[in-house]
């Protein structure tokens, strides 16, 4: 049985956007710093590495779907952080932003990884983003290289 799955490695001429959400910066700006370190850590060169911010969770779809359509980029990290409150506010943007990434990741066919965090507080969301239980920006460009490399043994 032949066996296709990728490893965590890059070959340095990768070209890599990360997609932010500005808001709960407090957050998301760790997220940020955890996924750059990966990057680099894996052979990415810093200036083959684009930073793209949007206000919120809800403007990741739409900003993804540009970048994708662009052809500038072998891949993108889609970071955030929404965090409930004591309104629905919480449940509309989170399904809106999941399905519209994963939306627009599937019309494009895109490597696109998901580091997008939905927590009950903020402490939850600072634990995922380096705090106590590991640094999901980091984990979600981990999961970006794997694909690509994925991607490059089925091309």
């Amino acid at each position: 049985m032949r066996i296709i799955e990728g490893n965590i490695a890059l070959e340095g001429n990768e070209r890599i956007a990360i997609l932010c959400s500005r808001f709960n910066s407090m957050v998301t700006d760790k997220l940020v710093e955890g996924a750059r370190d990966c990057f680099l850590r894996h052979g990415g060169l810093d200036e083959n590495l684009a930073l793209i911010k949007v206000p919120g969770a809800f403007e990741l779809p739409f900003m993804l779907e540009k970048i994708l359509a662009s052809g500038d980029y072998d891949g993108v990290c889609v970071l955030g952080a929404i965090i409930r409150g004591g309104t629905p506010h919480f449940d509309y943007v989170a399904a809106e932003a999941t399905k519209g990434i994963a939306n627009v990741t599937l019309k494009y066919s895109g490597a696109v990884s998901f580091g997008v965090l939905t927590t009950d507080g903020i402490e939850q969301a600072l634990d995922r983003a380096g705090l106590k239980v590991g640094n999901k920006g980091f984990e979600a460009m981990a999961s970006l290289i794997e694909l690509l490399n994925v991607y490059r043994q089925l091309d």
